[in-house]
């Protein structure tokens, strides 16, 4: 059995997002090799509880890193560089405890697994005469700046400037060049970082999407009449379009389709959703939720007929892998890490333009399925026959097989 030493800086059994893709990663990972997981350790009473009940628990040994309080917060206030400071040296640290661990016991494989943002590589990279893997990644693809025509200045000046700085980064930034070299396989979470590292860095690298299907007791049942239940489930941040979805009712003309948004913002934007469906003349087509429950999100897309997801800047993006769960065919853009998922065998995808071209595809896709909703239950079909490709447990045993490609293991 392969022993493999993971960086997974953020990691927790009972949430999602990076805590849950580096538990889920991990334990997955233990059901086919010993795995040492250095950790920050937030949620170690979490950890060790849940680790006590999984049957591969005699795999896997987590190390904990702690950090302060006030780090935690910044951590958790996304768009808090003084976090990266933090981060890099916590970086340093999981390299001397990483060092620590190859002392006690043999390592055959180090991977550096989260948090996915390309900008911090960590410095497993330095560890010599061991194989190292980096990966998933993501963060490289810039954001589409067509969608920011009417958006205020100051908002049009800040994704300019982000995605300047991120393409000099992953350009030009010294440690992601030298982990990238040094690295003996890469693995991208989206196609969009996969041909970053071809075309700038000269290196294929392997598409495994960061999240991963978990297992669900809620399935879609299919609805043969009543109105176009649709599902909107995210943040009122400005990468999610929420004003496309709203446009996008408005524009079918029909009155027979319900919206229901799960999420929430500051009350200025909440209030400005509101006067948008009030402009649109959806106003009462719209069921605004709030933020709500994991369990209560399945529940409500297992009772819907599609779910809407208008974002234009994404990963691979949780909430669609738990709507692929339930069997709930997605309507999506064909970009980031979730459109080819969708485009293969999980929905209708629309290609990135422009807002008012957006619209009318979206409108256009809505039209369709509302007239023949038999295209759903096909789509819930091929959902039910091709998620497991989408599990943790796959994604464990590709990893694994890339493991034994560098190490030359043969079982």
């Amino acid at each position: 059995m392969l022993n493999v030493l993971v960086n997974a800086y953020a990691v927790s059994p009972n949430w999602g997002s990076e805590q849950g893709m580096g538990w889920n990663w991990a334990t997955a990972l233990a059901r086919y090799c010993h795995v040492d997981v250095i950790t920050e350790g937030q949620w170690k009473d979490e950890i060790e509880a849940a680790v006590a009940m999984l049957p591969q628990a005699p795999n896997i040994t987590f190390h904990y890193l702690p950090v302060t309080d006030r780090v935690r917060r910044m951590c958790w206030n996304q768009g808090d560089w003084r976090f990266y400071y933090h981060y890099e040296r916590w970086q340093r640290r999981a390299l001397d405890k990483a060092r620590e661990i190859m002392a006690a016991r043999r390592i055959d494989v180090v991977h550096q697994l989260n948090m996915i943002g390309f900008r911090e590589p960590g410095y497993l990279w330095k560890l010599p005469d061991v194989p190292f893997v980096w990966g998933p990644v993501g963060g490289m693809e810039l954001m589409p700046m067509a969608y920011l025509r009417g958006a205020p200045a100051r908002q049009r000046l800040f994704n300019m400037l982000k995605n300047t700085i991120n393409r000099y980064q992953y350009r030009h930034s010294a440690r992601v060049r030298a982990a990238v070299r040094r690295a003996d396989a890469l693995i991208s979470a989206v196609k969009g970082v996969s041909d970053v590292f071809r075309q700038v860095y000269g290196r294929d690298s392997v598409l495994i999407n960061e999240t991963g299907v978990g297992a669900s007791d809620i399935a879609r049942e299919p609805r043969a009449g009543g109105p176009l239940r649709v599902v909107w489930v995210g943040k009122f941040d400005f990468r999610k379009q929420l004003p496309l979805a709203l446009r996008a009712v408005a524009a079918t003309g029909l009155k027979d389709i319900e919206l229901h948004v799960c999420g929430t913002a500051s009350p200025a934007v909440v209030d400005e959703m509101h006067r948008m469906a009030e402009c649109g003349g959806v106003a009462a087509q719209c069921v605004w939720h709030g933020n709500v429950p994991h369990d209560r999100i399945l529940s409500l897309m297992a009772q819907s007929d599609i779910m809407l997801f208008t974002s234009i800047m994404e990963a691979t993006s949780t909430v669609v892998l738990e709507a692929i769960s339930v069997g709930l065919p997605v309507l999506c853009f064909n970009t980031c890490g979730f459109g080819p998922i969708v485009k293969d065998f999980a929905g209708i995808t629309v290609e990135l333009s422009d807002p008012d071209r957006s619209v009318q595809d979206f409108a256009a896709a809505l039209l369709r399925v509302h007239a023949d909703r038999s295209l759903l239950d096909d789509i819930s079909a091929r959902i039910a026959a091709s998620r497991g490709s989408l599990t943790y447990d796959a994604k464990a045993r590709a990893a694994v097989e890339l493991y034994k490609q560098i190490t030359k293991t043969i079982e």
